[in-house]
C-alpha cells in the first residue's frame, strides 16, 4: 500500500511486473490474488507505526523489572524472550529511519490492518499529522467488503470458522537512498505471506517479494511517514520446499508469533 501523492500502477500492488502504488488519491489496484496481496502489503505500512509507538510507551520501568523479564520469559508473540525489544523511540539519524521503516513495513503488512480500529490507530500512528486523513480515508474505500471477500475472510473483514488468516511482512534489509537534516529516503526490502489457512481453502498461504519506499519526516520526535510506494522483488529463485498442508501452516502461524520489532 502506498502513503504517497499520487497512484501509479502497471499490474497490481503487490501483483505481477513493476508496480509501483501511490496513496491516499486511490484505492488498491489488485488482479486477483497477486493484487490482494498488493494492497494488504500497503495496508500494512501504517500498522507498523502503532507498534513502535506501543513499545516506545512500554520501556521497563526499573533494571530490577528488567532482570526479572529476562529470567522469566513470558509467553508473547512478539516479545518471545520476555523482554521488551525497544526502550525509548527510534533515534534521530539514518539508522533510527531505517528502524522506524523497517516497522512500519511490519506493521502495514499485517492482519490488524483488516481490523477498522487497529487501522486508524495505527496510521494515526505513523503517517504526519497533516496526511493521516486522507490516507484513512483511502484505506476505508480500500478495505471493502469486496476485498475482504477477495482474499477469503467475511466481508466484514473477520475470519471464517475453522481457518486461519495470515498476512505478514517480513523486512529482509533496508538502505538509505536519500537524507537530508530531518528528512530520509529508506527502502526496505521484503518478503510476506498472504493467505487463508484451512483445510477447505480457495486463498492458500502464499509468499511474495517486495520493495516498499518510503519518505520519512521527523516530526513530533519521531520518524513518521510522508509518501510510500511499493515495487515487485528482488525475488529469489524458488526452492525445492515442499509445501505444508493447510494444518500446519495454520499451526505455525497460531505458534509462531510474529514481530512488532523489526530491526
Amino acid at each position: 500500500m502506498s502513503l504517497g501523492d499520487g497512484h501509479e500502477a502497471s499490474g497490481g500492488y503487490g501483483g505481477t511486473g513493476q508496480t509501483r502504488t501511490r496513496l491516499p488519491d486511490g484505492g488498491p489496484r489488485r488482479g486477483g490474488r497477486s493484487s490482494s496481496r498488493s494492497l494488504v502489503t500497503v495496508v500494512g505500512v501504517v500498522v507498523l507505526l502503532i507498534a513502535a509507538i506501543a513499545f516506545a510507551n512500554r520501556g521497563g520501568d526499573d533494571s530490577a523489572a528488567g532482570s526479572e523479564a529476562a529470567d522469566k520469559p513470558k509467553a508473547a508473540a512478539t516479545a518471545p524472550t520476555g523482554e521488551h525489544p525497544v526502550q525509548a523511540g527510534f533515534a534521530r539519524d539514518e539508522q533510527g529511519a531505517q528502524s522506524a521503516a523497517a516497522n512500519y513495513a511490519v506493521a502495514l503488512g499485517s492482519a490488524d490492518m483488516f481490523d477498522k480500529a487497529k487501522r486508524d490507530a495505527i496510521l494515526l500512528s505513523i503517517i504526519v499529522p497533516s496526511r493521516s486523513a486522507d490516507l484513512t480515508a483511502t484505506l476505508d474505500r480500500a478495505y471493502s467488503p469486496a476485498f475482504n471477500k477477495n482474499v477469503g475472510l467475511n466481508e466484514n473483514g473477520s475470519t471464517p470458522e475453522g481457518y486461519t488468516f495470515v498476512s505478514r511482512t517480513s523486512p529482509i534489509g533496508t538502505k538509505v537512498t536519500e537524507s537530508s537534516g530531518d528528512a530520509v529516503k529508506v527502502e526496505v526490502w521484503c518478503s510476506g505471506l498472504l493467505g487463508l489457512a484451512g483445510e477447505k481453502s480457495t486463498m492458500p498461504v502464499t509468499n511474495s517479494w517486495f520493495t516498499i519506499t518510503m519518505q520519512l519526516a521527523w516530526t513530533d520526535g519521531d520518524w513518521k511517514i510522508v509518501t510510500h510506494s511499493q515495487k515487485d522483488g528482488p525475488a529469489p529463485i524458488p526452492g525445492d520446499d515442499q509445501a505444508s498442508s493447510a494444518d500446519e501452516m495454520a499451526k505455525a502461524v497460531q505458534e509462531y508469533g510474529g514481530f512488532t520489532y523489526a530491526r
